[in-house]
């Protein structure tokens, strides 16, 4: 099968397409002929060999795939060949065929097509984890998403949304604030007006948020000790703009306002735990996208061959939703 993977490490020119053992369906595993994958940001540090894969994982890029099962391993019930899936990967899902336990699998629901079921898997379910799981969001609720424009941004505005919450968005340009506005956000802010926290702290009354949704890291990290009201939750995804918190901090604050500072990752978690929460989503969130409530955000889509092109629109940093590649 083709394959595309990083030779050596470096910036896009060095992807490579490469042929590779097409894989078999062991016994609770299903065989699918993926038709579509999806561009995150692990791509793009596993490329540069700062994200390298967990052992015993393929080095095929890709954390997420949709296609059409093409066989059914042993002890599998509910899942035969031809049915439409997606789902989250480890990697390899730069590929023209991917095994997946099938319990990890979703039915693609009949309105979606395989570029917009693949850019489902790893923003919505990391969504969905930190605000459910990590975040413990309830109705009413208020929540801080950065990145607003990204997969897992988009994502989560439409889940804050759906659970009765209200969601405060950041992004860099009127084009993605605008994006977040339409898909639910109460209120937008453009970073490059400099820090939210007067404005988040005005757009809430003084109370705050109670959750945080963090890929900056150490920049933001006083500010969002300042905005998370009492009991709030600040949940670190990603560290972008660094680890090292300049300075230091008063744990005093966490004690008077008995917040929860909560590193998460989806990759490294175990298949039990990958499979719990997908089933968990599934539940909540198939019927949504099968009757338009919940939708993926498409920024664009490019032929699998182009992955080069689909990489280096990414580090541009100016798109709105998924990069999809289509094989």
């Amino acid at each position: 099968m083709r394959a595309i993977v990083a030779e050596p490490f470096g910036g896009p020119e060095t992807l490579r397409l490469v042929d590779r053992p097409t894989p078999a369906a062991g016994a609770g595993e299903l065989l699918v002929r993926v038709r579509a994958t999806a561009l995150n940001r692990a791509d793009l540090l596993q490329r540069m060999g700062k994200y390298p894969p967990p052992p015993g994982v393929t080095d095929i890029l890709g954390l997420e795939m949709a296609g059409i099962v093409e066989a059914v391993g042993a002890d599998v019930d509910g899942w035969r060949v031809g049915d439409r899936v997606c789902a989250l990967l480890p990697g390899g899902g730069y590929a023209e065929y991917a095994v997946i336990p099938a319990g990890m699998a979703m039915a693609i629901p009949e309105p979606l097509s395989f570029e917009e079921a693949a850019a489902i898997p790893e923003a919505f379910l990391t969504a969905y984890l930190n605000l459910w799981r990590l975040g413990g969001l309830r109705p009413g609720h208020r929540v801080l998403v950065h990145a607003a424009a990204s997969g897992v941004g988009t994502a989560a505005i439409q889940l804050v949304r759906e659970a009765g919450a209200a969601s405060y968005a950041t992004a860099g340009t009127a084009a993605k604030l605008e994006a977040a506005l339409s898909l639910g956000a109460a209120a937008a802010w453009n970073y490059r007006g400099g820090s939210f926290r007067e404005w988040l702290l005005e757009r809430t009354d003084g109370a705050g948020v109670d959750i945080a949704l963090d890929f900056v890291g150490a920049p933001y990290f006083a500010d969002h000790l300042a905005t998370l009201a009492v009991d709030g939750r600040l949940i670190v995804i990603g560290t972008l703009g660094g680890a090292a918190v300049p300075g230091g901090f008063s744990l005093g604050t966490l004690l008077a306002r008995r917040l929860h500072v909560i590193g998460t990752t989806l990759r490294s978690r175990s298949v039990a735990d990958k499979i719990s929460l997908t089933q968990d989503f599934a539940a909540f969130a198939l019927p949504r996208f099968a009757d338009g409530r919940l939708r993926p955000i498409v920024d664009s889509v490019f032929p699998f061959e182009e992955a080069a092109e689909a990489h280096r629109r990414m580090e541009s940093n100016v798109n709105i939703g998924k990069i999809i590649l289509r094989l």
